[in-house]
């Protein structure tokens, strides 16, 4: 499944828009003017026949309903003015009624009833999950945290506003509900009181404080996760209620200054605000290499070793030596990870 997820993701420009409930409403349009010619119709063919044939207004009502369904029951009318009537009436009623049947029948074969059952269906799962994931907004970052709590495990259900986003959404399984993320109906109708956490990864950040807004209304005590783009929206998104704002391109431009600066530096991950994982390769000729894990970690906390051969060793006790190719797991403070990457550092590196 997470391959699929991923082809589907990366065919995104070529999927075609959902239009399930622009149709709908289109459909439903049409049959509002549809009834609304029949009954004119009615009403004219009533009145027609009781001025040329002088019968009782019950009578003209059968008799144009006879006429416009073309079923023939009634006799033919006797004067010039009722024949007239008739023609008229069954010239536009069959017209009428060839409309109708030809919208009835678009509407089934196109398959949007089906889309709505299916919309029903998907909406009754979401009300019976608990303890999910809200995803607001399926960009490129919605995308990458749906892909991320997919391969853990975590149920989750999409928000998003725009109609390509939910076709997409289809195809790849993902629970979704189009509407805006910022707006309080959908968000309940995402079961959003009983979620665990919300993330808020709009492309605008000035949506995502709404969402940040809205979702602290809603919920009190729920975790909200919430991107930035620009650093004076952090400061905004954080009084607004979200518990952590990532901004995604500080982040990966900060990662990318610090894997150039330090290359024995493989993986780098903010675990608190005052403390990173990092995963720390041995180099060879390095100041730590031949040591003993016991002289190296200082204030460092040492997860666990791999070494060259894919061996794995969590919590590796004191006395463990260190070679060239090994890979430290380690966390603690940016002063104590800063250590370690010196300590490692390829021969001729700047310390920085």
């Amino acid at each position: 499944m997470p391959e699929r997820f991923d082809d589907i993701m990366r065919a995104i420009p070529t999927l075609p828009r959902a239009r399930s409930r622009d149709e709908l409403r289109t459909f439903l349009i049409r049959l509002g003017k549809l009834g609304g010619a029949i009954a004119a119709l009615l009403v004219v063919g009533t009145l027609g026949f009781v001025l040329t044939e002088d019968v009782s207004v019950w009578d003209g009502f059968t008799w144009a309903l006879d006429t416009v369904a073309t079923v023939g029951s009634v006799a033919q009318p006797h004067g010039l003015g009722g024949q007239i009537v008739k023609v008229v009436l069954i010239v536009l009623g069959v017209g009428t009624l060839f409309y109708g049947l030809v919208t009835v029948t678009e509407f089934f074969v196109a398959g949007h009833l089906t889309g709505l059952l299916d919309q029903r269906r998907e909406q009754k799962m979401i009300d019976a999950l608990t303890d999910h994931y809200l995803i607001c907004g399926f960009g490129r970052v919605g995308r990458q945290v749906a892909r991320d709590l997919r391969a853990a495990g975590a149920r989750f259900v999409v928000v998003d506003a725009q109609p390509e986003n939910h076709e997409l959404a289809q195809v790849a399984e993902v629970p979704f509900i189009e509407g805006e993320p910022s707006d309080d109906a959908v968000l309940r109708s995402a079961g959003i009181e009983r979620a665990r956490a919300i993330v808020a990864c709009v492309d605008s950040d000035s949506e995502n404080v709404f969402i940040t807004l809205t979702a602290r209304e809603i919920r009190s005590d729920i975790r909200i996760v919430a991107r930035a783009a620009i650093e004076d929206s952090e400061k905004k998104l954080r009084r607004a209620g979200a518990d952590r704002v990532i901004s995604p391109y500080k982040a990966s431009g900060a990662e990318m200054a610090r894997l150039a600066l330090h290359p024995q530096v493989s993986e780098s991950v903010d675990v608190a605000p005052e403390y990173r994982m990092e995963e720390i390769q041995v180099t060879r000729g390095c100041a730590g290499e031949g040591l003993k894990l016991g002289d190296v970690r200082g204030d460092a906390i040492i997860v666990a070793l791999r070494r060259p051969d894919g061996a794995f060793v969590a919590q590796p006790p004191s006395e463990t030596t260190l070679h060239a190719g090994d890979v430290l797991v380690a966390m603690g403070t940016a002063a104590a990870m800063d250590r370690l990457e010196a300590l490692f550092a390829p021969t001729g590196a700047t310390a920085t």
